[in-house]
């Protein structure tokens, strides 16, 4: 009978080679595992990527409409926490110029000036509020604050009011210094073109186009200004003025903070549209990746009992390799 042998040096790079292979297999077996995806897509779709390609574009560009989206979120939810500010601290000031009016107290009126300059710089500070270091409420010019100090509005408002010795004058004049190129206008810092609409999906977009310079807020900035002033030596008011000019402008605020209400139901619409886009895109986003798993996804159950058996085999193969290695003709004659 013949008998066909190894030798040693073969039959050691026969266990060599194998090992290789299968730890080869075991490092494409992980890496398939980890990612999820075959190592060879090639093979699997046949050298065809069409397909592939086409779902990952469409994944990419949902990916920048999700970034677009949650900009356009931060932004539009920085727009309301301000309007809700500017809203709170209006029909606060107004109910307290509605109470001082019917108090007919002459010493409330520099309580009253005080609390109405506060509220003034809390509405200032709320519409210069910025996220992601842009200003929300400058139009295109979002490097910077739209609003000029408090302190720089009053000067400006009060040398316009000098000498209006009635209320109705006051009210007329500050009106005037509204619409005043050199007034309002030139302490507005802001641009009055409104920032682009941004593309939130793949048909729409959504546009946040309010300004400080938006006429609901700007008579807002002025009615709380001239409470502020109302005691003002420079305006020469009366008692029965101040009185009257307080019951006017707390009237005035809480139309205001009707308008202003309305303005955060307006960003609210537009919110909701964010949202329900931002659920759109990651509802597609999902459906496409479920395509390109089923294209050249690694099933993971399969996947890892794969990676189990190599690790088996590769266990067997050190076993079998180092009782070779202790073969000799010593030990058989042991």
């Amino acid at each position: 009978m013949t008998m066909t042998s190894v030798g040693d040096l073969a039959r050691g790079l026969v266990l060599r080679t194998r090992s290789a292979e299968i730890r080869s297999d075991i490092d494409r077996l992980s890496q398939e595992l980890s990612s999820g995806r075959v190592s060879d897509p090639s093979a699997r779709l046949a050298g065809d990527y069409a397909h592939v390609t086409d779902i990952e574009r469409g994944i990419a560009r949902l990916d920048a409409f999700a970034v677009a989206g949650t900009e356009a979120q931060l932004f539009a939810d920085a727009m309301q926490t301000g309007l809700d500010r500017v809203a709170q601290r209006a029909s606060a000031l107004s109910a307290t110029l509605l109470q001082a009016e019917s108090a007919g107290m002459a010493g409330s009126h520099g309580i009253v000036a005080t609390e109405a300059r506060g509220a003034l710089e809390d509405i200032i500070s709320a519409l210069n509020t910025g996220v992601g270091g842009r200003s929300v409420f400058a139009g295109v010019a979002t490097d910077r604050a739209p609003l000029a100090s408090a302190e720089t509005l009053l000067d400006s408002l009060r040398a316009s009011l000098s000498g209006s010795g009635s209320a109705a004058a006051a009210q007329g004049a500050a009106k005037a210094w509204l619409d005043d190129p050199s007034g309002f206008a030139a302490l507005y810092r802001g641009s009055d073109t409104p920032v682009a609409p941004m593309q939130v999906s793949e048909r729409e977009h959504v546009t946040l186009d309010l300004t400080a310079a938006d006429p609901a807020l700007k008579e807002g900035i002025m009615t709380a200004a001239l409470a502020a002033l109302a005691d003002d030596p420079a305006l020469g008011l009366s008692v029965e003025q101040r009185d009257r000019l307080a019951r006017d402008l707390g009237v005035a605020l809480a139309n205001s903070t009707d308008r202003v209400i309305a303005l955060q139901a307006k960003i609210g619409a537009a919110q909701e549209r964010i949202d329900h886009a931002s659920s759109r895109n990651a509802a597609a986003r999902s459906g496409l990746e479920i395509a390109r798993n089923e294209l050249i996804g690694a099933d993971p159950y399969e996947t890892a009992t794969r990676l189990q058996a190599a690790q088996s085999q590769l266990d067997a193969l050190y076993s079998v390799t180092v009782r070779n290695a202790r073969l000799s003709l010593v030990n058989y004659l042991r």
